[in-house]
């Protein structure tokens, strides 16, 4: 990628110190799948030579498009944009340019804590058995910097760096009934996890989503959803009506109460993406974002399964 957006960095010229630890900046997971989109969760494990963390900053790589950073409270994030060196199919919209680094600043993370940093996008274009590496920058004050920016030559052990970048595998997207579950996601005392959406049938106008929602905390409310997958994303509920099963659009949200578990699942609560930009396939997965009033906006990622049988379309 080659950066559009003049940045000043002559701070960074008379940085006097680069820390050095036996702990590196390591992502949570190790592969990625080819062709589907993940979370980079970057971890931070210290400061710099006892000194806190004020600013970590990330660039991606070309290969991995459509970034969006997940906001941290007490830091000021930073977009840089940068254009990519091809154009990229983003649910039928052809995309040249997109995000190129990531910053957080303005932050405080003592050397004693350790903190995740984390950015959603999509590998694109990028063969299986592909390391792809992140160069990140944890800035400590005016005067303190560990840059985790060293990249292996071919054939070199990448434990012979002192600051190695942290990097991925990119791997082949496995079938459905051999893929994990994604680790949980979390903002604040609430967590997510076991989504899944399915492969939409012919002619199939709309489909559904399905997660479970943990909260460890207060009283809280799911209040919206948006994907870039689909135009419109709403908060819906089946219910029987007498003898009728009807579906309703949540108009005030879903409630989680105080250290309970809700479930969006089929014939009950669940997300409904319309005016969907490209028909969801087996094998895929489509990003959501999900807002709640108290606890803030958290990405998720759901996996697509096999279509629904014939009569439950929405399941």
């Amino acid at each position: 990628m080659t950066t559009i957006k003049t940045m000043k960095l002559s701070a960074l010229a008379v940085l006097a110190a680069t820390g050095t630890a036996q702990a590196h900046a390591t992502f949570t997971s190790a592969t990625v799948a080819a062709e589907g989109y993940a979370l980079m969760q970057l971890q931070v494990p210290h400061g710099c030579e006892g000194k806190a963390t004020n600013e970590v900053r990330i660039e991606l790589p070309e290969g991995f498009v459509f970034a969006k950073p997940q906001p941290k409270p007490g830091w000021e994030l930073e977009v840089i944009r940068g254009e990519y060196q091809k154009t990229y199919d983003n649910h039928g919209t052809k995309v040249s340019a997109g995000p190129a680094e990531i910053r957080w600043k303005g932050g405080e993370l003592p050397d004693e804590y350790y903190d995740t940093f984390v950015i959603r996008g999509k590998i694109s274009g990028v063969a299986a058995g592909t390391e792809l590496a992140f160069p990140a920058t944890q800035l400590c004050g005016s005067d303190a910097s560990v840059a985790w920016t060293e990249v292996a030559a071919p054939g070199q052990d990448a434990h012979d760096l002192k600051n190695p970048a942290p990097v991925v595998m990119v791997v082949e997207k496995q079938g459905q009934e051999h893929m994990s579950a994604p680790a949980p996601a979390m903002v604040g005392p609430i967590s997510v996890e076991g989504a899944f959406t399915r492969a939409m049938l012919p002619n199939q106008p709309v489909g559904g989503g399905f997660v479970t929602i943990r909260n460890a905390g207060g009283a809280d409310r799911l209040i919206s959803a948006t994907s870039p997958a689909s135009e419109i994303v709403e908060l819906h509920e089946m219910a029987m009506e007498g003898d009728v099963m009807k579906m309703r659009k949540l108009e005030n949200g879903i409630e989680v109460p105080a250290g309970e578990t809700v479930e969006l699942k089929p014939g009950g609560l669940h997300l409904m993406f319309m005016q969907v930009k490209t028909p969801f396939k087996e094998g895929d997965s489509v990003p959501v974002t999900l807002t709640f009033e108290k606890a803030g906006s958290i990405d998720v990622i759901f996996p697509v399964r096999d279509a629904a049988p014939k009569g439950h379309q929405h399941n």
